[in-house]
């Protein structure tokens, strides 16, 4: 097995013909023997090039209306022959199939068929067959044989070929070799999951090839990646390059602030995945001093969201705060020239992409998978279990206040008043110590509880967290229910005029 291999023949069979072109034009000029098939064979003809046609190799033509065509023993002969192995080498010549150095294969586009929203018809006649059969049978033999397995390796190919005058390594072929069999798997991962949509086979397959290293992972001593196409979420109009607590913050804002999509202007403030500043008003820019007033000590350093335009009011009041990202579905041109003041800052366009519909996560030796938590509480929802019934602007907080909390870390008690967060506990082992941090929390910022409501993420087993809510001034809640004990707390509600509301749905946040 040599180290060098000089290209005399290659088989071309893409889908793609963009970036084709120059590699046809100089594999010519380095007389190498081109092999071809059904509209690439045209486009190679197209360029006044010479190309073989393999239905000359395998005396059998293109069958079932394109199905088959390369599929046959003197193509894939021409592939897997060792080159070091006399008996393969006699082979070869005693069947006249032609030794095969490089296979470039752009394959049929199967995910963007099934994105399309195409008929299933249209989508199974986007799986390849013979192009993944010639990607894994060139990147197994890249001991001999080049394989380009994707139109994004062309240029490279082409600068390779152009710089050693058709020779090429035994690195550069296990490279391009280690790049096929990652198409190859990508590509019958995404034809799994077509097929696998009603989950009838209990089995994740996951594959992301726009990975993306960064800095480090949540601390300096740990790597870490990031897969995904940010680009399609995003357009970033200024800052330095996100990091992995940024993106994990960025993607808690994105899924609370869907919860109020098309809603009257709301700002949210978050750090480490939880809202400490939250509101809502008739303009952005007072939705944004509200959101403020939440907890101004927490907001430094934090992830900013809005669901309507920035203005250049609102970015005014924005620039006197250090914050890491800002994102908002659009921005006024003043407004995105004030928040680039500070080179750093990380300015992000929310576009309108759907997020995924399952969450998944490492534990232990495996991997846990959950359906995403689509379930929003409503008003037309709620079950009414006191005799006290929340007025019309409770019930409004109340379903405010539920939004907040479902995309608090657990443990949590959220207390809202007049669509503005006054403060929450999150991440407590206890829901009294949650509520008792929620109430400090407000305190200190000086809110005024009378009249607030609370929502909490899970059921009440005891009848202490109303207690000591209406203590503070709190006269209507909103939880799940569902304890064996709920009755203690809706006899003390009734007991004290407070009004309590069950959603019939836990929101737990681990």
């Amino acid at each position: 097995m040599s180290n060098e291999k000089t290209v005399k023949s290659a088989l071309i069979s893409v889908f793609s013909k963009d970036g084709l072109e120059p590699i046809v034009k100089k594999l010519n000029e380095q007389g190498v023997t081109i092999y071809s098939t059904g509209g690439t064979q045209t486009f190679i003809n197209d360029l006044g090039i010479d190309v073989v046609p393999v239905e000359e190799i395998t005396s059998y033509p293109s069958i079932l209306g394109g199905r088959v065509k390369t599929l046959h023993p003197k193509v894939f002969g021409g592939i897997l022959n060792r080159q070091n192995n006399e008996s393969d080498v006699k082979e070869l010549a005693d069947f006249e199939i032609p030794q095969i150095d490089v296979v470039i294969v752009d394959l049929y586009p199967f995910e963007k068929t099934v994105a399309s929203g195409a008929s299933e018809q249209d989508i199974i006649e986007k799986i390849d067959i013979g192009g993944i059969s010639l990607i894994r049978a060139a990147a197994k033999n890249f001991a001999d044989v080049t394989c380009v397995a994707s139109v994004d390796d062309y240029a490279e190919f082409l600068e390779i070929i152009s710089k050693n005058n058709g020779s090429i390594s035994l690195e550069d072929r296990k490279r391009f070799a280690t790049k096929a069999f990652n198409v190859s798997s990508h590509y019958d991962s995404a034809i799994f999951n077509y097929f696998n949509q009603n989950n009838e086979e209990v089995v994740l397959k996951i594959s992301e090839t726009n990975g993306k290293a960064l800095r480090y992972g949540e601390n300096p001593h740990q790597k870490g990646s990031f897969f995904g196409d940010f680009d399609a979420m995003f357009t970033k109009l200024n800052g330095k390059e996100l990091s992995y607590n940024n993106l994990l913050d960025v993607d808690a804002a994105v899924n609370l602030i869907n919860e109020f999509k098309g809603e009257a202007p709301t700002f949210a403030i978050l750090k480490h995945n939880n809202a400490c500043g939250f509101a809502q008003s008739e303009t952005i820019h007072q939705a944004y001093v509200d959101a403020l007033a939440g907890d101004p000590v927490s907001a430094f350093g934090g992830v900013l969201i809005s669901n309507t335009a920035i203005d250049k009011a609102t970015a005014e009041e924005i620039n006197s705060l250090f914050c890491e990202v800002i994102i908002a579905p659009a921005y006024e041109d003043e407004a995105v020239e004030i928040l680039k003041s500070k080179k750093n800052r990380i300015i992000l366009v929310l576009n309108d992409v759907e997020l995924p519909q399952t969450n998944v996560r490492s534990c232990l030796n495996g991997i846990l998978v959950q359906d995403r938590n689509n379930v929003t509480d409503t008003i037309e929802g709620l079950t009414y279990v006191t005799n006290n019934k929340p007025s019309q602007a409770e019930l409004e907080d109340l379903i405010f206040a539920s939004k907040i909390c479902k995309h608090t870390k657990s443990n949590t008690i959220i207390l809202v008043k007049n669509k503005q967060l006054c403060a929450g506990g999150t991440g407590q082992t206890s829901r009294v110590d949650a509520l008792e941090q929620a109430i400090h929390k407000a305190n200190s910022f000086n809110f005024d509880l009378n009249g607030a409501v609370m929502a909490s993420d899970a059921f009440f087993p005891f009848p202490d967290c109303v207690e000591i809510a209406n203590k503070a001034g709190i006269k209507a809640v909103i939880q799940p229910g569902g304890s064996i004990k709920d009755q203690l707390s809706i006899d003390y509600c009734n007991d004290n005029d407070v009004a309590m509301v069950f959603t019939g749905t836990r929101h737990f946040k681990h």
